[in-house]
């Protein structure tokens, strides 16, 4: 899909646009964001009115580099430990680096408070670009960064309103896609595991397409969500335990990601339980450990390395005032192994 789009505007909310709303001088502004209480009360409450006001991001390069910005794209992911982003990020810093930029990495831990505090400073910096993961953004921060002159781009996701430029593929059907399979070979009584489904976005995503198939399948249990206590092998063997001892006739799991599929396949071992023969499991990552012959895990991998390379692509075209895409959308790649590769039984009609 190719969507193309006129620059947005590069005009900057300065000091003297605050000077002139808060009715005082711009010495005065700049005196108020260095030493706030060396100015008065009545003042104070003016000029903090006024940025809040212009949505102001203090230029902290301005009186080194006047009206330029520095060869630096912020990139802000989730987490530092999910290796899902690492070689995102690396493809990005590979193909940025050629061309003579650096990037500069923040983690939310998947809070938008974090995120919003994240762009403040980036912005303040003067980026060539900032980067950030997903869709899901507070209302400051897009209107922080919709005023800005800095290219934009949300990667790890597709969805309709991007604040600029956009690099990512539909969770949601990745769900469908799990679902679908372990339908197709068979399964009846399906649940999906995940965590942390009320921060991260697009797990919930993924959850929610495969809530769309078992509820648009007849024959089949309704659907259930299982929330493991963290993004771990031990929580999925623990969520995993537990479902069983509640949900004997289970027959097929989609989980959120790779890790808690391990930790329910190594659960499975202890308990005797044999997959795909007797359970079948599908998880999403495509991470290293999932072709090892004790795991031989069926998974959706997404294009982590190619999201970076667009990532960097589309921005590099438009610093460069270049027309480029606005929308890319990828498609991640369904490898299935022995985890879902049993006999295959009558398929179930819808």
């Amino acid at each position: 899909m190719t969507e193309h789009r006129q620059r947005r505007s590069t005009q900057r909310t300065t000091m003297s646009d605050v000077a002139r709303v808060a009715e005082v001088s711009p010495s005065t502004v700049s005196l108020f964001l260095r030493e706030p209480d060396a100015v008065s009360e009545a003042r104070r409450q003016r000029i903090q009115r006024a940025i809040d006001s212009l949505r102001y991001v203090p230029n902290r390069m301005a009186g080194a580099l006047a009206a330029a910005s520095t060869r630096v794209v912020g990139v802000i992911v989730p987490s530092l430990v999910n290796s899902f982003f690492a070689e995102t990020v690396s493809a990005l810093q590979s193909a940025l680096m050629a061309k003579g930029y650096q990037i500069l990495i923040g983690h939310t831990n998947y809070d938008e408070a974090r995120e919003e505090e994240l762009v403040r400073t980036f912005l303040s910096w003067s980026p060539s670009a900032i980067v950030l993961t997903g869709l899901g953004h507070s209302r400051v921060t897009r209107q922080m960064l919709e005023s800005s002159s800095v290219p934009v781009v949300e990667m790890w996701e597709v969805g309709p309103q991007p604040v600029d430029l956009m690099v990512g593929f539909s969770h949601a059907d990745v769900g469908r896609l799990q679902t679908r399979h372990l339908i197709e070979r068979g399964c009846g009584a399906i649940v999906f595991i995940g965590a942390q489904l009320d921060k991260d976005g697009r797990a919930a995503q993924r959850a929610q397409g495969y809530r769309d198939v078992l509820n648009s399948h007849t024959g089949l249990t309704p659907p259930e969500i299982v929330i493991a206590d963290a993004q771990s092998a031990s929580a999925g063997a623990l969520a995993f335990r537990a479902l069983l001892d509640r949900r004997p006739e289970l027959d097929g799991v989609v989980f959120s990601n790779d890790i808690l599929a391990l930790g329910a396949l190594m659960e499975a071992q202890r308990r005797g339980i044999a997959i795909p023969e007797r359970m079948r499991m599908i998880g999403f990552g495509g991470l290293d450990f999932t072709s090892e012959h004790v795991a031989d895990l069926s998974t959706i991998v997404p294009p982590r390395r190619e999201i970076g390379e667009q990532v960097a692509e589309v921005l590099l075209a438009r610093i460069e005032n270049r027309e480029t895409q606005t929308r890319i959308i990828l498609d991640p790649v369904p490898v299935y192994r022995r985890s879902t590769d049993g006999p295959r039984t009558k398929k179930r009609t819808a």
